[in-house]
């Protein structure tokens, strides 16, 4: 389901940016992270998008926790993607290198937790090969699962949306939002045009209840 203000998927194979910028010798998406809502206790989330060629993911150097997500799997992209733990870099939160890997952004909510959205995020390269090459392909109760060192969690997408960069900015907190009642958010850059990624992916799923 796409919501209003998202953009149609302009080319097939197309590598999606998401909120938090990513670069590569092959070009893929980037998320960039917004902030946290007011009140929130964690800090805040990368805002602008980036475009350059893509610096190194900053790994977390907290120490691990049995609740930290491990791997997502998406079974009808065919994904099953390693977790790493990631924080942002100058405001802009950049996905594991390896476009096989997706990262889970250390300082807001864990998959699981009864607040907050945990953010993960991940490459599209436009020639293929990147964990969230589809994801805008998804569809509201699509099922998608993290696992973590204390068991599987099953969400359920209600919601799929595209927007422009510019679209996302002004969106951030809401799509972002620390909040929230426990949800997942995954992103991924779009609609490569040749040179650069003009859109931002975003899936919303709800725990399975």
């Amino acid at each position: 389901m796409r919501t209003d203000g998202s953009e149609n998927r302009q080319q097939a194979g197309g590598a999606t940016t998401s909120p938090v910028g990513t670069t590569g010798s092959a070009p893929r998406r980037t998320t960039t992270a917004p902030s946290p809502s007011a009140g929130s206790t964690q800090q805040t989330s990368p805002t602008q998008p980036q475009q350059s060629g893509p610096p190194p993911e900053v790994r977390s150097t907290a120490r691990p926790q049995p609740s930290d997500p491990i791997r997502l799997s998406v079974p009808r992209l065919g994904v099953s993607a390693r977790v790493l733990s990631i924080r942002a870099r100058g405001g802009t939160l950049v996905p594991p290198s390896n476009p096989l890997l997706v990262g889970w952004w250390s300082d807001g909510a864990r998959p699981g937790a009864t607040k907050g959205s945990a953010i993960i995020t991940g490459h599209t390269v436009h020639t293929g090969g990147g964990a969230f090459d589809d994801l805008d392909r998804l569809t509201a109760g699509d099922a998608v699962a993290v696992t973590t060192r204390r068991g599987a969690i099953s969400y359920v997408v209600t919601s799929v949306t595209v927007y422009r960069k510019r679209a996302l900015a002004k969106q951030a907190a809401k799509v972002f939002d620390q909040s929230v009642p426990g949800r997942l958010v995954l992103v991924t850059c779009e609609d490569w045009d040749g040179t650069a990624y003009l859109s931002n992916a975003v899936v919303i799923a709800v725990p399975k209840t």
